[in-house]
């Protein structure tokens, strides 16, 4: 757990701890960063199939009034059907993101960035596995969307997914923990305390020269 100096939120930070250890800590939050993106993507890629079957292009069916709609639609843009005419752009700006969130992972030490991350790339892959398979082609694939957001937004459970990543990221980033598990003024602190045992010192030097 993180402690009042903002250290670490796994103990890899002691060099006291065997590298064996070490190694094992970070396994277990690759672990949960691998478990968390299959299971995103597993039901990402059920709950489309299912629509394709059960649904209708143009046919709502109403969830939660007219707020939550089950509603079909093929995307070939980004969000908002934005970039609708660019979908290679797309493609490759999600393998960007890819690679982007696996040399992240290389620095992992909290379980909560772990999680974090899991539904990043659960969601990532889920879209891009639509980009490369469905029709009209590899690469031009049109992702497969049905969750109808008071009729502003049509999204998908990998969708759902991204938004939950961003916003945990987003709370860790203003609390200042970092992918290593560490707080941002965990190094303030440090500088602050060798700061303050060096005073005295320098007080006394201070009065003898006054004398």
């Amino acid at each position: 757990m993180q402690d009042e100096a903002g250290a670490p939120l796994i103990a890899a930070h002691d060099e006291t701890i065997p590298p064996e250890q070490k190694t094992a800590q970070r396994s277990r939050l690759f672990a949960v960063l691998g478990t968390t993106a299959a299971l995103v993507l597993v039901l990402d890629q059920l709950t489309k199939l299912w629509a394709l079957r059960a649904l209708t292009p143009g046919e709502p069916i109403d969830v939660v009034g007219t707020l939550i709609r089950l509603n079909l639609i093929r995307n070939p843009g980004a969000a908002f059907s934005i970039g609708t005419g660019a979908t290679w752009v797309l493609t490759l700006i999600a393998c960007g993101v890819l690679v982007f969130i696996l040399v992240t992972a290389r620095r992992l030490g909290s379980v909560t960035w772990a999680w974090a991350l899991g539904l990043l790339l659960g969601g990532s892959v889920g879209n891009l596995s639509d980009r490369l398979f469905r029709e009209p082609g590899p690469g031009r694939g049109h992702v497969v969307d049905f969750i109808d957001y008071f009729g502003w937004f049509i999204g998908n459970v990998a969708d759902v997914a991204i938004v939950g990543a961003a916003c945990v990221i987003a709370v860790l980033a203003t609390v200042g923990i970092g992918v290593d598990g560490k707080r941002a003024e965990h190094g303030r602190h440090e500088a602050g305390h060798e700061k303050r045992r060096h005073e005295p010192g320098q007080s006394e030097q201070a009065g003898g020269h006054h004398e």
